[in-house]
């Protein structure tokens, strides 16, 4: 009866073990004393099929037993960080999958911290120029607990890279140091260098990323080119400002006398100098312009017709009066005389209108200059 019972328990364990399939592709992601384990299980239609799957991570302490880190946990990674891991132990990990009912054969990886984790860089790097050197602080890297590496790896050193700035650092210098403190001598003046530091462990050939790059100037005098140059970037600059300043007056001088939005022309006026605004008379001699201006009326003029009708018949009627004898020549010079003074008094009329016409046009021409003088 017992060896029956010790059957069917045999019996079910291997039903167990063999239903489900074990994680696969354990790894560790390590830095100084951090531990993580990762691995995969890629059996989907299994869990499906029989429920919620989880995961049991352990490792074998010195003491030989078996110490449970993570359990049933559904992520596919277990931290052993805070297992209490010793730096130069020897240790086993393993991992398996779980169900309600079933669990899966372990998987094992074997882990050494000093000889498999990675190491990491250092905390902290600082770069100083000092009276043409460049001095160098280096950090140690830390642990989980914030204990310098160089207590758990006492041969750690560091491997420090300078370059010049400008050449990048394929051309870059090595020095190895065990120091935390270092100066960088018979460097050139006035020059940028950059500078970057791994850590090292030569006994398990370990090394370390590089920490980020520091870059600053050293002392010392100024190399003549650098003066040149910048002496000619001072003069463009310069240039290049006067001629802004120069263009926006004269673009402000340009827009205030000519005006893109011409004014009115009853407004443009007022600005129109006194020698082109139009004007009656010249300034220079009122006289130029004011001459004697001479009215004949239409009596004046028939007067006129008179006298050169009176003539003529003078001249029809000599020949007559000298053949007639003295008698004719009496009557036409009295009737001559009679005619004339008609005429003298008519052209002494008319002569006296023409005066006083005269007299008003000159006074209202006087009258128009003085007015013109006074607008000017």
């Amino acid at each position: 009866m017992n060896a029956l019972r010790c059957f069917s328990l045999l019996l079910s364990v291997s039903v167990a073990l063999g239903d489900l399939s074990r994680p696969q592709n354990l790894s560790l992601q390590t830095l100084n004393t951090q531990y993580v384990l990762h691995w995969d299980w890629a059996d989907d239609q299994q869990t499906a099929m029989k429920g919620t799957l989880t995961f049991t991570a352990q490792y074998l302490s010195h003491k030989q037993k078996w110490r449970t880190v993570c359990a049933d946990v559904s992520e596919r990674r277990c931290d052993f960080t805070d297992a209490g891991l010793h730096y130069k132990g020897m240790y086993y990990l393993r991992v398996r999958a779980n169900t309600a009912q079933w669990f899966s054969s372990w998987t094992n990886i074997s882990f050494c911290p000093e000889e498999d984790a990675d190491l990491g860089p250092p905390s902290s790097v600082k770069l100083t120029s000092v009276k043409g050197d460049l001095e160098i602080v280096i950090a140690d890297p830390l642990s989980s607990t914030n204990e310098s590496m160089k207590t758990l790896a006492p041969d750690m050193h560091y491997l420090i890279q300078y370059w010049k700035q400008l050449e990048g650092y394929k051309k870059a210098e090595v020095l190895k140091t065990k120091n935390n403190v270092v100066m960088l001598s018979e460097l050139d003046g006035s020059t940028w260098y950059c500078v970057r530091v791994q850590s090292c462990c030569d006994f398990y050939n370990k090394t370390s990323v590089f920490s980020d790059t520091h870059c600053t100037r050293t002392e010392g005098p100024t190399p003549y080119w650098q003066i040149f140059l910048y002496f000619l970037l001072s003069l463009v600059l310069c240039f290049l400002l006067v001629w802004f300043c120069f263009y926006k007056v004269l673009k402000s001088l340009k827009s205030i006398f000519y005006p893109n939005v011409q004014l009115p022309a009853h407004i443009q006026e007022l600005w129109v100098s006194d020698s082109e605004k139009p004007q009656l008379l010249p300034p220079e001699s009122p006289s130029s312009v004011c001459e004697h201006l001479d009215m004949i009326s239409a009596e004046m003029d028939a007067v006129m017709d008179a006298q050169s009708l009176n003539s003529e018949d003078q001249d029809t009627s000599a020949p007559s009066r000298h053949g007639s004898g003295d008698s004719g020549f009496n009557s036409t010079e009295e009737d001559f005389s009679r005619h004339g003074a008609i005429t003298d008094v008519q052209t002494d009329d008319v002569c006296r209108t023409n005066r006083k016409h005269a007299e008003e046009l000159h006074d209202g021409t006087l009258e128009l200059c003085a007015t013109t003088e006074a607008n000017r």
